[in-house]
């Protein structure tokens, strides 16, 4: 963290710490350690082999889980030193807000939602809350990663045009989260829609004429000068990096007007005002959403994309009967949460936390996966 934070600001100081009290480390912070813990997780390594559009293994170049969560963190630290804010707070809760995903991207989470139903159900927000605060046992003296309030909070309120938060309101009372939680939900959308773009093309999915019909790839194309470079890996590279400028630069402009014409002073201002006051403008907004339509109908529902729904679900649905009828088959850490959790959500932990390629060797499937 570099620089004087604002007054809006979390602050160590001031956070409402650890669920478990632990003595201060004589160098970091406390989510300077929040961000180290989630890097260190086995939820984390798992996502380089999880879907972010394109399934991973089929070719090096495209975004996994992983990536795409690396360059979230990217665009929000950026953010956050840009405004004054907590950066290490902003980095811990974009690096670590994917962590409940499952495998085979959202199609993955529908799937396991349906299955869920009747048991508490599937949603990959909560599940990021379970890992952190559950699943993940790297300390004797505890479960989970201890991880401090505001990083947790974060991750309960993380919200996008995919993501709807559905975690206890019992353990967070606050309507949204800080600014550096508020931060991370707009990085990540940038993120995602940036590099999907840049990944559709690469795939061919998506050609350059057609982006062409979209204002913010039009100004994209202009302010990077495009049109004057030969090279076909560049020039997808600089379409979508421009994008990310324009946005982010749109929202240091429209968030610093934001929070001034909001009264917020303080973290309990951002609280009581309850609603975000971290985004883009109305223009940005329209022009972002025409691309999020335009993703999803030429790229997300592009057949070959698609080809895979009904194979995820049988997979999927054959992994999780299978546990469920001989849970003996899943490793013992899994084993031993049934009788505090039950079956079906030992084996929903179990399950959304593998990678595409391990689900596929555990069916054997690994032919029409390649």
């Amino acid at each position: 963290m570099s620089g004087e934070l604002a007054s809006y600001a979390v602050k160590q100081s001031s956070s409402k710490s650890r669920l478990v009290n632990e003595k201060r480390h004589p160098y970091r912070g406390g989510f300077e350690r929040d961000r180290d813990r989630i890097i260190h997780s086995s939820a984390f390594r798992r996502l380089e082999g999880k879907t972010q559009v394109f399934t991973p293994g089929l070719n090096d170049h495209y975004r996994t889980r992983l990536t795409h969560s690396i360059e979230v963190a990217q665009i929000g630290r950026t953010i956050a030193r840009a405004l004054k804010l907590n950066e290490d707070l902003t980095e811990a809760i974009c690096l670590g807000h994917d962590l409940g995903h499952s495998p085979f991207g959202h199609l993955g989470e529908s799937v396991l939602s349906e299955i869920m139903k009747g048991h508490g159900g599937f949603e990959h927000n909560r599940q990021t809350l379970r890992v952190v605060e559950f699943l993940e046992k790297p300390y004797a003296d505890f479960a989970g990663l201890n991880l401090m309030y505001e990083t947790r909070l974060g991750f309960a309120k993380h919200q996008s045009p995919y993501d709807s938060p559905a975690c206890p309101t019992a353990k967070f009372n606050e309507k949204v989260c800080s600014l550096e939680g508020q931060i991370a939900d707009v990085a990540d959308r940038i993120a995602y829609n940036c590099h999907d773009l840049e990944d559709g093309l690469r795939a061919r999915i998506l050609t350059e004429s057609q982006i062409k019909n979209l204002e913010i790839c039009n100004e994209a194309i202009e302010k990077s000068n495009v049109d004057m470079i030969d090279d076909i890996f560049v020039k997808r590279n600089r379409i979508a990096k421009t994008i990310i400028n324009i946005l982010v630069s749109d929202l240091l402009t429209t968030s610093s007007k934001a929070i001034k014409a909001a009264g917020i002073y303080g973290v309990d201002d951002v609280y009581r005002f309850g609603r975000s006051v971290i985004g883009i403008s109305n223009a940005s907004e329209g022009k972002l959403k025409r691309l999020e339509k335009f993703l999803y109908d030429n790229l997300y529902m592009h057949e070959n994309i698609r080809d895979g729904i009904e194979k995820v679900s049988g997979w999927l649905g054959e992994l999780f009967d299978r546990f469920v009828k001989t849970p003996e088959l899943m490793p013992k850490y899994y084993q031993n949460f049934i009788d505090e959790n039950g079956i079906h959500r030992s084996v929903c932990d179990y399950i959304s936390g593998m990678t595409d390629r391990y689900c596929l060797n555990l069916l054997d499937v690994k032919s029409e996966y390649s």
